[in-house]
């Protein structure tokens, strides 16, 4: 087992510095010019000349690599030409609210998608496996900006059950937890980032904190964009249980299995569903990846900020190290996503364990 996951970390390395190459020449080949995206269109070719040499892009492409390579080995993401900030700040500020999107979409999905998946297989042909079907077509077929908009007019608009956009409600704010408990460390340093990134997310921080009021908030906030962000993966989770579910109880240690006496319900839980989440524990894998980098209208409907908006916005903005940064990290985040989704694999397979 830890010779597979060795192997599959050292395959990572290759991918990663494959994404560095493609994420620093992709920003580049953007049309249009930082200068006058930053400082508009009347921006004097002097202006623009010393705006490049103080942010070094004008120095030649080569040797742009050289430093951003250099600078990534050493944990250095730039500043953003834009706002002159470091964008391991940002980071910190804009990632834990796409974290925590993701992750409660994802969460739906899952729970609602096996569970749809399981019982349109369990009643194969049937009306409800039809229906089920039905519904993950629609989910399929819905855009999120439409679907958002829907909710917000349903549930916020006419009915008021759900705050329509934010993060919190205007006036309550959610305290670090490294400040509530005493904790003093150096602005900026790595610990700081470290603390302040993990308390930016408002449920893990409001939990622990033990600050419930904030948790009751922000799970009420982010129940539309979750379930606007879950409503593809979900159908396409259904889909795949289905199909993988319904091609495993025809085998013949399931036909054992009931031949033994076993109960349906154990004999669909024990033997079937764990073989069927091969195929599934993939999916998952790449949904929470395309949940991570695709929450762009989501958040922007839902007023939310971001890595997606940061993204969009540093994009129009030809802000490169801002793209680079947020772009590297969340690609890397796709790839540890993947190699949990290989060890995933190895747990569920005792095949692949043994090879």
């Amino acid at each position: 087992m830890l010779r597979f996951i060795v192997r599959r970390l050292l395959l990572a390395i290759p991918v990663i510095f494959g994404i560095l190459l493609v994420t620093f020449f992709l920003a580049r080949a953007i049309p249009g010019d930082p200068c006058r995206s930053i400082l508009g269109e009347k921006a004097t070719e002097e202006a623009c000349e010393r705006f490049a040499r103080n942010k070094g892009l004008d120095e030649p492409l080569p040797v742009q690599l050289g430093i951003y390579m250099r600078d990534i080995v050493t944990g250095d993401l730039g500043d953003s030409i834009r706002f002159s900030r470091p964008v391991s700040q940002m980071l910190v500020e804009r990632l834990p609210m796409t974290i925590e999107l993701a992750t409660a979409a994802l969460i739906i999905a899952v729970v609602v998608g096996v569970t749809l998946g399981v019982i349109s297989a369990m009643r194969h042909n049937s009306a409800v496996d039809v229906g089920t079907m039905v519904v993950a077509n629609v989910g399929v077929s819905m855009p999120v900006f439409w679907l958002g908009l829907m909710l917000i007019w349903l549930f916020a608009a006419t009915l008021g059950w759900l705050p329509p956009s934010g993060r919190l409600t205007a006036g309550l704010s959610s305290e670090p937890f490294f400040e509530k408990w005493g904790w003093d460390f150096k602005e900026g340093s790595f610990p700081f980032l470290t603390v302040e990134f993990i308390s930016n997310h408002f449920i893990f921080n409001s939990i622990i904190t033990g600050d419930w009021e904030v948790l009751r908030d922000a799970i009420k906030h982010l129940i539309l964009p979750a379930f606007a962000l879950s409503t593809i993966p979900m159908a396409v989770i259904a889909r795949i249980t289905r199909s993988s579910l319904l091609e495993v109880m025809g085998r013949d240690y399931v036909r054992t299995a009931r031949a033994k006496g076993s109960r349906e319900r154990r004999v669909v839980i024990r033997h079937g569903l764990r073989n069927a989440l091969l195929p599934v524990t993939t999916i998952i894998g790449l949904q929470l990846g395309a949940l991570l980098s695709g929450a762009v209208l989501t958040e922007t409907i839902f007023g939310l900020a971001g890595a997606g908006t940061m993204i969009f916005d540093a994009i129009t903005a030809r802000d490169f190290p801002v793209i680079q940064g947020f772009v590297v990290v969340i690609a890397t985040l796709y790839v540890v996503i993947n190699l949990i989704v290989d060890i995933l694999y190895a747990y569920l397979d005792p095949r692949i364990r043994l090879e």
